[in-house]
């Protein structure tokens, strides 16, 4: 039997600001441009948790999604949700709050409960506009 993906969709909306706080104005500004306007900037992020694995024989599952669903909710969605990205999210402290980085962390925070659940983790593709989204493999890109 071959290996089958399923993804499960979810969204929040978030406010952050690219900033680090060892550089000047000047130096935030030209590298992250209007991304670091003192007063944050808002997104509605759309994530996309894909999980791999062989389909449950007694089920036709590689995980259930609902408890899929839930693992999402509870860790990231709910945590994430109407927040800033800069202030409110604990696991965010101290990391800039890129979308790169955050996927690096909704990442480290999903792997184990989807283990748990029966299912691998995959990929997580979070998009932040229409035009910018990224990818995350978790060390295993396909490429």
């Amino acid at each position: 039997m071959s290996t089958c993906y399923i993804t499960r969709r979810e969204t929040f909306n978030a406010a952050h600001k690219l900033w680090r706080e060892d550089w000047t104005l000047e130096k935030n500004e030209e590298v992250f441009g209007r991304c670091s306007n003192r007063n944050w900037h808002g997104h509605n992020f759309t994530l996309f948790v894909t999980v791999k694995g062989l389909p449950n024989p007694d089920t036709g599952f590689i995980i259930n999604l609902k408890d899929l669903s839930s693992i999402i909710k509870d860790l990231v969605i709910e945590p994430l949700d109407h927040k800033n990205l800069n202030l409110d999210v604990p696991f965010m402290a101290g990391i800039l709050a890129s979308t790169e980085n955050l996927v690096i962390e909704i990442w480290n925070i999903l792997k184990s409960p989807v283990q748990k659940a029966g299912g691998e983790l995959a990929k997580i593709k979070l998009i932040e506009t229409e035009n910018n989204f990224v990818e995350y493999y978790g060390g295993n890109e396909p490429y």
